[in-house]
């Protein structure tokens, strides 16, 4: 818990602990902060761009979920992007909708809404 403590301590005005991904396939275990800021009618490469110019990255898939699960209500109830394209389908890209809670793929050119995320890599 106390890492957790002094993790919260650090955080910058605006930003919100989401909480700890484990890492997956070769990936480390990582903490999750929520930056400010939100941006809507964005397509994929726009919102990509977005969460670069906030300091941060869209949130992947797994990301999203735990998101979705610990800070639903720092989410307007709309569709948002992640990072990730489809597997086999690199022209569509996976996002989540924050009404529902449903994951599902939408062309690059579709226009979302993005928020931006940073990693914090447990040592």
């Amino acid at each position: 818990m106390g890492i957790y403590m002094q993790l919260r301590e650090t955080l910058k005005e605006g930003e919100h602990y989401a909480g700890l991904i484990l890492g997956k396939d070769g990936q480390p275990d990582h903490h999750l902060i929520l930056l400010p800021g939100d941006v809507g009618d964005v397509s994929w490469p726009g919102a990509l761009d977005w969460a670069g110019s906030q300091g941060g990255e869209l949130p992947n898939r797994r990301e999203l979920s735990l998101l979705f699960a610990n800070l639903r209500e720092q989410f307007a109830r709309e569709w948002y992007w992640s990072s990730e394209p489809h597997e086999t389908r690199s022209q569509l890209v996976w996002g989540e909708n924050f009404a529902s809670g449903i994951q599902t793929v939408y062309g690059r050119p579709f226009r979302g809404h993005a928020r931006a995320v940073r990693r914090v890599l447990i040592e």
